[in-house]
């Protein structure tokens, strides 16, 4: 089933920063706090054990997960089990790096190092011991905030898949341009960033998995970029679950 929204934005904290926007416009003419369109669906994969795919604004991702397997006799024996996730851009996901991506060595392993990091403490590993569950995300367009987009889209994957989790998992990523604060950047506004802030959190749990931070921050603006990010987490996980109910 697929699900589209016109914004996640969190709308209550918008107007505190109204009178502190500067006079450029951002590209695609969204407010600073305002989420770009977005279009989920789950079932993407049919060999899959479960999928989704993910399209926020010009950033799509298809994940799909396989398992619980058989672990490998080679490995060690183990009462919980074992989650393994990769992390692939197309060719053509994107003809220019930003330097928020620019800034990994190795793209591709770093990416799947984040979401491995956002995913461990979600799903209940307890829950299939001796077994492993494969975790494979594909960049296919990458248009800005693309480990934000893979962490939920992984989410609502393993959900599909009947992988038993502690919550949904969502995340938002906020960048700082000077100083204002917007959210969901495009790759052009990662281009321009002073800073950048990516979130993994469980709404139901009211709690972050995970937070990745890059750049110059003062305490003030890292607490206000977690205020916002929380909202449109929060809004996010409804979506989510809409997703989900829908496709029972």
């Amino acid at each position: 089933m697929s699900s589209s929204l016109s914004t996640y934005a969190p709308k209550k904290l918008q107007r505190r920063f109204e009178n502190k926007e500067k006079e450029w416009i951002r590209s695609d003419n969204r407010g600073f706090l305002q989420c770009r369109p977005a279009f989920l669906k789950t079932g993407s994969g049919n060999a899959a054990s479960g999928s989704a795919f993910a399209e926020f604004g010009s950033t799509k991702v298809i994940v799909s997960i396989f398992g619980p397997r058989e672990s490998k006799k080679a490995m060690m024996y183990s009462d919980i089990g074992r989650l393994n996730c990769s992390v692939s851009l197309t060719t053509f996901a994107t003809p220019v790096r930003s330097k928020a991506m620019m800034g990994f060595e190795q793209n591709e392993k770093d990416l799947s190092s984040m979401l491995y990091k956002a995913l461990e403490g979600v799903i209940k590993l307890d829950t299939f011991p001796k077994t492993t569950v494969d975790v494979f995300a594909l960049v296919l367009q990458s248009g800005g905030s693309d480990l934000s987009v893979i962490i939920s889209c992984a989410s609502l994957a393993l959900a599909d898949a009947g992988i038993q989790m502690y919550d949904l998992l969502t995340s938002v990523s906020v960048a700082r341009v000077g100083n204002n604060l917007i959210i969901d950047p495009t790759n052009e506004e990662e281009n321009e960033q002073d800073g950048n802030l990516t979130i993994a959190y469980m709404p139901s749990r009211n709690e972050v998995s995970q937070v990745t931070l890059t750049g110059e921050w003062s305490t003030g603006k890292i607490n206000q970029a977690m205020e916002i990010s929380v909202a449109a987490c929060f809004k996010l996980g409804d979506v989510l679950r809409n997703i989900l109910r829908e496709s029972e």
